[in-house]
């Protein structure tokens, strides 16, 4: 539903006629039922995650391509990545229903594609295929989020949101260990339930969504589609993901890899030019990116991805190879990271939304996650258990109280209208932060992890202990732990270098191997992951400046939908600020106006005035002319066929 309709205008795109009144706000019932279908929808690619993580080593078994595995998690990878800023670029268009459904169906008929794989080539396709629909369930869901609920009240229903991932992080592990542990289910292999599962939820959420997700939006400018930029990115970001996921592999320094940086840069070079030759009708236009405080929230998206994807991939290697826990056992003692994600998502979205301040929950936040990294590389195999799961609940703490802050901060410092381009360009950075901190991490990881195993060996040679552990795991009646101790035994030296290789390629022999020959695989291995874990503390100082020095915009009390259409009515944000500026303009009743330092004014103080928006997002308020304004060159506006007009003014 929209209380506007389209006009065309002088060049040809359709625009929006002005509404005759601002649509009225949602009640918390209504929100709730809408939230609902979003839920189901989120739900779809959380349990995704979490799924086949804990039994892709099965399915590449039975697929006999053990090797190939990286290729199917990198094909689903790339496509999400791309996808997510066409989405929200498209749903800023033509509205958000269409996509979001269109998502759920594309990724529904992924993961039935997926189940009917026969070899991993296949399934890597089809998982692209599935991350093409991935791409928008998670930020059209928040970008609807951000069209019914105010930004100062939208923090309080984050914790919903969150409630899906917990649950997700927990299933996940589980159905995942339990689907690839059977041999059949149904008579269908157990491994390929792990996809179909996501059929019969992925069919309810869309019957949820159809009936559900109908709300008053004013549409948006509906443009030719940038399917140059798009070819562009995809030229710039696939070359440099799969060297990301591959690098260390080929070698970081291989004719591979600087083919790839070479394209990728390439690529990027060519999106921008696109980008720029496109104006508005830009993918991502790059007016957004002059406004300085959206600018440093990219920044601290991509640091803390990189932070919190690489700290979620390594704790789990932990409790697997030091802790000697399965796959399902090691996703349940990630519990108290979710826990404490959850629970500071909702104490902060609560508080948020009572003061309409959020910064302060970015400060605690990256200052505990820059902490708890830092403790987490003092952890070796004897450190109690309990103590590390404090860690990671500091940890998620951390997290809970950046990650919905930060999107809510985007979403309302750029105009209404902007809604998609925000909350995806939030999500697309912060993948791409994702990618490279694993990439990144998992390579120091396995650099540091060989020569450290290799140095235990040698210290521990000469124990008795270690000798007599020797002899035990050469006489074992278990072809793998016998092999393992032939190997220790062929070694110069008692050296351990075949041994080494062997343990890197599979981590499974270490909890079958006498405690005295497991220890100093166990050091080796604590002592490269302390060294990742104090990497991603001194990455976090990154984002731990550029959250210091961001600058605070009072939250907004109306809804997307609401002030896009105060926009259209010309009572709101001026939808044609020129680039890297946003107009808006002092209206009654609108408790949230602002000074030049940020603080919040009653509006009947700046009566007779209108305010503009700075690039970093603070409102300057101009004089007043008697009840008249002039159009000057700083109140120029530039509109969507680039030809300037006076911003428009009230008496």
């Amino acid at each position: 539903m929209s209380n506007s309709t389209a006009a065309p205008d002088a060049t040809g795109a359709s625009t929006p006629s002005a509404p005759t009144a601002a649509p009225a706000a949602l009640t918390h019932r209504q929100i709730l039922t809408i939230m609902g279908g979003l839920m189901i929808g989120m739900f779809l690619a959380a349990l995704d995650q979490t799924i086949v993580s804990t039994s892709i080593r099965t399915i590449a078994d039975d697929l006999n391509g053990y090797s190939l595995q990286a290729w199917v998690t990198t094909a689903y990878l790339i496509t999400s990545t791309l996808a997510t800023p066409l989405y929200g670029k498209l749903s800023d268009m033509y509205g958000r229903k269409p996509f979001f459904m269109a998502a759920i169906s594309i990724f529904v008929v992924g993961s039935l594609l997926c189940s009917t794989s026969t070899s991993m080539y296949e399934l890597a396709g089809f998982r692209a295929l599935q991350g093409i629909g991935a791409g928008g369930l998670f930020s059209l869901a928040l970008t609807i989020i951000g069209d019914i609920v105010a930004p100062r009240e939208r923090a309080k229903y984050q914790g919903y949101f969150l409630a899906v991932f917990g649950t997700s992080s927990v299933l996940g592990p589980v159905l995942g260990g339990l689907f690839a542990g059977q041999d059949s289910i149904l008579f269908v292999s157990g491994w390929r339930w792990v996809f179909l599962v996501n059929v019969p939820i992925g069919l309810i959420a869309l019957v949820v969504v159809f009936r559900v997700l109908n709300y008053d939006r004013i549409q948006g400018v509906r443009r030719r589609i940038d399917w140059w930029g798009a070819l562009a990115l995809a030229v710039g970001v696939v070359p440099l993901l799969v060297v990301a996921e591959q690098g260390r592999e080929w070698g970081w320094g291989s004719v591979r890899s600087i083919v790839c940086y070479a394209i990728g840069v390439v690529g990027v070079a060519l999106f921008v030019g696109v980008e720029k030759a496109m104006g508005e009708a830009a993918i991502i236009p790059l007016r957004v990116f002059k406004n300085r405080v959206f600018a440093q929230g990219i920044v601290i998206s991509i640091v803390i991805g990189m932070v919190m994807f690489g700290a979620i991939s390594i704790l789990p290697q932990y409790y697997q190879v030091l802790r000697g826990s399965s796959p399902t056992i090691a996703g349940l003692q990630l519990l108290p990271m979710v826990l404490g994600l959850m629970s500071a998502s909702i104490v902060s979205g609560q508080t948020i939304s009572r003061t309409g301040r959020y910064k302060i929950f970015t400060l605690i936040g990256v200052v505990l996650i820059t902490v708890m990294t830092f403790l987490l590389h003092y952890v070796s195999p004897s450190t109690s258990l309990y103590v590390v799961m404090l860690m990671t609940f500091g940890l998620g703490f951390g997290l809970g109280n950046l990650m919905q802050p930060l999107t809510l901060a985007m979403q309302n410092v750029l105009p209404a209208k902007d809604m998609g381009i925000s909350t995806s360009s939030a999500t697309f950075f912060r993948q791409i932060g994702g990618t490279l901190g694993v990439a990144v991490f998992f390579s120091v990881l396995f650099s540091l992890m060989g020569p450290n195993i290799a140095d235990e060996f040698q210290k521990a040679a000469p124990t008795q202990s270690f000798q007599q552990g020797v002899r035990e795991a050469v006489q074992s009646s278990d072809p793998t732990v016998s092999g393992f101790g032939r190997s220790l035994v062929e070694a110069a030296q008692g050296g351990g270098g075949g041994a080494t290789g062997s343990v890197m390629n599979d981590t499974s022999v270490i909890a079958k191997l006498p405690d005295a020959v497991a220890a100093p695989i166990k050091q080796g291995f604590s002592g490269a992951m302390d060294s990742v874990f104090l990497t991603v503390s001194i990455v976090s100082v990154i984002a731990l400046v550029a959250v210091f020095t961001w600058k605070e915009v009072p939250l907004r009390k109306t809804s997307g939908t609401q002030a896009a259409a105060e926009d259209a009515m010309g009572t709101g944000p001026d939808p044609d600020a020129a680039p890297g500026a946003d107009v808006t303009h002092a209206r009654s009743g609108v408790a949230d106006d602002v000074t030049t330092s940020g603080e919040i004014v009653d509006p009947a103080a700046v009566h007779g005035k209108h305010t503009a928006l700075a690039d970093e997002g603070g409102p300057v308020v101009a004089p007043d002319h008697g009840g008249r304004h002039e159009a000057s060159e700083a109140t120029t506006a530039v509109v969507d066929d680039d030809r300037p007009h006076p911003s428009r003014h009230e008496a």
